[in-house]
C-alpha cells in the first residue's frame, strides 16, 4: 500500500491528533513534501511549527547531530559532510533551537565552550575549521590550515545567543567583532558573499545594543539599496542560469524576504509595502510543484540538495506565516 497518498486532511477527527491543513493549501501540500522527503529534523521542526507538535521531539532530532565536543556535525548543515563539528553546524542548530524556544541550558553552554575552542584569534569564528581528516563540503565552503575570521558565521551566532540572554565569556571578543565587520560592510567593504548581509542583520536583530544596532542597520540599509544588493523584488534568474565559479557559492542576488524574514527584522525598514509584497509574492510562487521550495543555492550534490529543500520549505513557510500571508 502506498501510504504517501493518503496523509491526513483537514477532516480528520480532533481524536486523531492536531488539526491538519485543507489538502489543496500550500502547507498541504509543503507537508507531503516533507513526509516524502525530509530528514527526521525536518520532519519534526515541520510538526512543531505547523502541526501542533512538541519541542522535545525537535530537541531529540537535533541531539543526533550532536558531538562529544558540545559542536555539530553529521552533515547538520548539509553543504558539510561528515560527522566533525564545523561553525557553520553551530549556525544551523542554534537557528534550530531559538525557533522552538530552548535556546538555552546546559546543551548551548556546552557549545558556547565548543564556540571557544575553534575560535581564531580575534575571538571569532571561520566558516570552516581544519579537521583532523577531510570529508566532503560544498566548493564554495573555504577551507585552510590558517581559518579566518568570519561574519557569515560569527554574525548569527552571536546574534541568537544575545536574543535569547545567553551569556557567555565567549560573546565578549566575538560580539566586538560583529560590530567591527558590519561597520566595514556599511561603509563599502567588499562583499563577495550576498549572504554577507543577511549575517549582518542577523547579529543586529539581536545584539542588546539596541540604539547602536539601528544606527548600524540604517547605514547599512543605504549601501544595500545603493549597490542593489538586495533584489527588490522577484529574482531575475534562477541559481541555475547564473554563470558563476564554484568557490564563490550561490549566486542569486538576494530578494528581500531572505534578508528580512519577519516584520520585526531591522532590514525590513529598508524596503516598502510594495517591495515586501512584491517579494513575498515570489515567494508563494516559488512552491514547486512536489509542493516543496527550491535552496535559495546551486546542487553540488544530489543528496544536500534535497537536505536543503526541506529546510528551505520549513523557512518559506515560516516567512510567510510571519508577514501574514495565508498558508
Amino acid at each position: 500500500m502506498d501510504r504517501s497518498a493518503s496523509l491526513p486532511s483537514s477532516s480528520s477527527s480532533p481524536s486523531a491528533g492536531p488539526a491538519q491543513p485543507a489538502e489543496s493549501s500550500a502547507l498541504s501540500r509543503a507537508e507531503r513534501f516533507v513526509w516524502l522527503t525530509a530528514r527526521v529534523l525536518e520532519q519534526r521542526r515541520f510538526a512543531y511549527h505547523f502541526l501542533g507538535g512538541g519541542a522535545e521531539a525537535v530537541e531529540t532530532a537535533l541531539a543526533a547531530y550532536l558531538g562529544a565536543d558540545g559542536g555539530y556535525g553529521h552533515a547538520l548543515e548539509p553543504d558539510l559532510r561528515g560527522p566533525v563539528s564545523q561553525p557553520l553546524h553551530a549556525v544551523h542548530a542554534l537557528r534550530v533551537l531559538d525557533g522552538i524556544g530552548r535556546c538555552g541550558g546546559q546543551r548551548v553552554e556546552r557549545l558556547c565552550r565548543y564556540l571557544t575552542a575553534v575560535s581564531t584569534p580575534d575571538g571569532a569564528l571561520p566558516a570552516h575549521h581544519p579537521s583532523p581528516r577531510g570529508y566532503p563540503a560544498a566548493p564554495w565552503v573555504p577551507s585552510a590550515d590558517g581559518p579566518r575570521s568570519d561574519l557569515l558565521t560569527t554574525g548569527p551566532v552571536v546574534g541568537l545567543l544575545h536574543r535569547n540572554e545567553v551569556w557567555h565569556a565567549w560573546l565578549f571578543r566575538a560580539t566586538d567583532f560583529c560590530w567591527a565587520a558590519v561597520a566595514a560592510l556599511a561603509e563599502g567593504g567588499a562583499v563577495t558573499r550576498p549572504y554577507e548581509v543577511g549575517a549582518a542583520v542577523a547579529f543586529l536583530d539581536g545584539a542588546p545594543d539596541r540604539a547602536r544596532a539601528e544606527a548600524a542597520a540604517e547605514r547599512l540599509g543605504r549601501r544595500v539599496r545603493e549597490e542593489r544588493l538586495v533584489v527588490p523584488g522577484p529574482a531575475p534568474e534562477r541559481v541555475e542560469d547564473r554563470p558563476q565559479p564554484p568557490e564563490q557559492g550561490p549566486g542569486v542576488p538576494l530578494q528581500v524576504h531572505d534578508i528580512a524574514r519577519t516584520p520585526g527584522s531591522l532590514a525590513r525598514r529598508w524596503f516598502t509595502d510594495a517591495e515586501v509584497e512584491r517579494s513575498l509574492d515570489s515567494l508563494v510562487a516559488a512552491q514547486q510543484e512536489d509542493g516543496g521550495w527550491p535552496p535559495h543555492r546551486r546542487s553540488w550534490t544530489p543528496g544536500a540538495t534535497l537536505e536543503w529543500r526541506s529546510v528551505a520549505t520549513i523557512e518559506a513557510l515560516l516567512t510567510l506565516r510571519a508577514y501574514g500571508r495565508r498558508i
